[in-house]
């Protein structure tokens, strides 16, 4: 398993292997569709944005409240096709660099990926509860109003992901079946 923090940096991310299992530590941000709708709006507007998306990874997830004595809820991953319209322009104009979630992604998100050499990781649902034991501090930065689907900045330590798309464009989901049929 290969360990890597944030902020992301490009020679991280070209080491980075569609299929390959890595720990991630440091600062990571929430957003689901909601959210990217306001974001991509308020770009468009030319209004301030409220976080500097430069560099950062988005985890698609809206966690469950925080029990008494815990940081979070629980907080497994959104299916990432629900991003997908907005994603290009943040990959593009805002210089996201890494997005976590489950599911396939759209070609254009993967066209994205390739352009500016981002890496989309994959987080295993219904291990939410998982997950928020690897989340060590978490604090919502914006849109508030939005409540679950507010934007959170997290802070993580050894949060286990796979990578689901590299920056070459490579995809576990694609990858993965042709290693199965291999063996079969």
């Amino acid at each position: 398993m290969k360990r890597i923090t944030t902020p992301l940096n490009p020679e991280i991310i070209q080491e980075l292997k569609a299929g390959e299992r890595v720990s991630l530590s440091g600062i990571i941000y929430t957003a689901r569709d909601a959210a990217h709708k306001r974001l991509v709006e308020a770009y468009l507007a030319g209004e301030e944005l409220p976080i500097n998306l430069e560099d950062q990874i988005i985890y698609y997830v809206g966690p469950c409240p925080a029990k008494p004595g815990r940081v979070i809820g629980s907080a497994g991953p959104t299916t990432s096709g629900r991003m997908d319209p907005y994603t290009p322009l943040l990959i593009r104009e805002l210089g996201l660099k890494g997005m976590i979630g489950k599911g396939s992604r759209s070609q254009e998100v993967i066209e994205a990926i390739k352009e500016k050499g981002a890496v989309y990781f994959l987080a295993i649902g219904g291990a939410g509860a998982l997950l928020a034991q690897r989340i060590k501090k978490a604090q919502v930065v914006a849109y508030e109003d939005l409540g679950p689907e507010a934007i959170y900045q997290l802070e993580v330590e050894d949060f286990p992901l796979i990578v689901g798309i590299d920056c070459y464009g490579k995809n576990a989901y694609l990858e993965g079946k042709v290693q199965y049929r291999l063996h079969t």
